[in-house]
């Protein structure tokens, strides 16, 4: 786990990203978001928000998801090397109350359908967590838009272990801004 002070460069995390190319997921098995539960010692959770209606919504969401924007609108710092795609490693740097923290993730998954798009991302060695979230943009038939969170997680980081109500208001926190982040794009 990488904390910094100050605000990291793109460049920075570029290098970081580069260097977790071959590393290996802290997790298995791979999809464990695809349940309604979670695996011994992982917490789940699931949020969704609607976004509005019609295809307009959909294909602005979907496009900033695509884009990453949801997680740099967030807050986050983000490199990566385009759109989501199996394989893809991405290195964020999350703000902390001080300082940032360095999450690096793989693109395990991604769905791009008519009505959804969206993909899941599990974690790597640097990363204070263990397990996959994924994000989607789906369309119903009536045309209301919504955007889904799902997490499967457990802490990894001694420290994390340590304060495990800290960890867990922190990714509450970071899910809540994902959703407003959303939110405010779909409306753009």
């Amino acid at each position: 786990m990488s904390l910094h002070v100050t605000r990291p460069t793109i460049s920075q995390l570029r290098v970081l990203a580069e260097a977790a190319v071959t590393d290996e997921l802290t997790y298995s098995p791979v999809g464990i978001t695809a349940g309604s539960t979670a695996p011994p010692g992982y917490r789940y959770g699931h949020w969704s928000r609607d976004l509005g209606n019609g295809r307009p919504v959909f294909e602005r969401a979907s496009d900033a998801l695509r884009d990453w924007r949801m997680q740099t609108t967030s807050g986050l710092i983000v490199a990566h090397p385009g759109p989501p795609t199996v394989g893809t490693v991405v290195a964020m740097a999350a703000p902390l109350p001080v300082g940032y923290i360095d999450v690096v993730c793989r693109v395990v998954a991604v769905d791009d359908q008519n009505d959804r798009f969206g993909f899941t991302y599990g974690t790597l060695q640097v990363h204070p967590e263990q397990g996959e979230e994924s994000f989607a943009i789906a369309i119903a038939p009536d045309g209301t838009v919504t955007v889904e969170i799902t997490a499967v997680s457990r802490s990894r980081h001694p420290l994390a272990r340590a304060v495990p109500p800290v960890a867990r208001r922190l990714q509450h926190i970071a899910t809540n801004r994902y959703l407003d982040a959303m939110q405010s794009l779909a409306a753009e």
